[in-house]
């Protein structure tokens, strides 16, 4: 195991890596990717993210993909839902090979806690990004995941969720209609880029609806909160980067934001509350769970204390 600090002005990951272990940018990477390195306690796959002065970087050479940084939690349990804390690092559903996602976790969790015979039923009716934590649901019975995918499809499912944002943003709510392609091979909103440079043209995409929500000023960033009044891919990440605000810890949706860049060990984003209609009950449920450790100790930073 090896310890460093992070030196220098928006240093990556990967180039901290490959210093820390004195080898080449293929096994620096290897061993970020692995979920072999830690920054600041929290394990980081990215190799591109940016490394905040002073950040203890750690190589745990036995540390498994599996079991980056906490562990989920299953918040909620019952015979048509199962409520999951999902930690930062760890993605929802796999992507192409990859081991060690959530669903996968939680079918061996209900596997345990209920004996099953076999694979575990389990749904999936929304996701949230790889390096956002927070709450999501699962669905058990084919008649959970008919509700809930109509109550996703129907917009009438609580998700609040909150983020550090760059700068000091006001609250409002962003209204637009999301695209593929706004140019540069990224989502967008039509308004923001097609819309501005052809403004005769009729808006196309999917309209998506935020609300933002100043909670508290800091030191050169924000914290918010959002509403969703839709739910669409990356919605919360464009809405607050065409607001010119873009999360600390975003390497994506942050190309054109010229103002000094925050780094972060990933997307300071945490989804706190999710409710709904139960699908057997009918009544409404709603659930909170606070920001995990490195979400609390960058808020406390940015609001001053050491």
């Amino acid at each position: 195991m090896g310890a460093h600090r992070g030196e220098g002005h928006k240093q990556h990951l990967d180039q901290c890596v490959r210093d820390l272990l004195a080898t080449s940018w293929e096994k620096a990477r290897r061993a970020i990717e692995r979920g072999q390195i830690f920054v600041d306690g929290v394990a980081v796959t990215d190799t591109r993210a940016i490394v905040r002065e002073g950040a203890e970087i750690v190589h745990k050479p036995h540390a498994k993909r599996a079991s980056l940084g906490i562990q989920p939690l299953i918040v909620h349990l019952d015979s048509q839902v199962v409520v999951v804390n999902k930690p930062a690092g760890m993605s929802t559903i796999p992507y192409e090979e990859e081991r060690g996602t959530l669903d996968e976790w939680t079918r061996k969790e209900l596997q345990k806690r209920t004996q099953e015979k076999g694979r575990p039923s389990l749904g999936i009716v929304h996701r949230i990004d790889k390096e956002t934590s927070g709450l999501l649901v699962f669905t058990r019975t084919w008649l959970a995941k008919e509700s809930l995918s109509s109550q996703f499809r129907s917009h009438t499912v609580d998700r609040r969720y909150v983020a550090l944002v760059h700068g000091h943003v006001s609250s409002q709510t962003v209204r637009s209609h999301l695209i593929e392609n706004r140019g540069d091979g990224l989502k967008g909103s039509f308004e923001h880029t097609i819309g501005r440079r052809q403004p005769h043209l009729k808006p196309t995409g999917q309209i998506a609806i935020t609300h933002v929500e100043l909670l508290e000023q800091l030191n050169g960033a924000s914290l918010v909160q959002c509403r969703l009044e839709t739910g669409r891919t990356h919605q919360i990440r464009i809405h607050l980067s065409e607001l010119g605000h873009p999360l600390v810890g975003e390497r994506t949706y942050i190309r054109h934001y010229d103002g000094d860049v925050l780094a972060a060990p990933r997307m300071m984003l945490h989804a706190i509350e999710l409710g709904f209609e139960h699908p057997k009950s009918l009544e409404r449920v709603k659930w909170e769970v606070p920001p995990p450790d490195d979400f609390v100790k960058m808020l406390d930073e940015l609001r001053g204390k050491k």
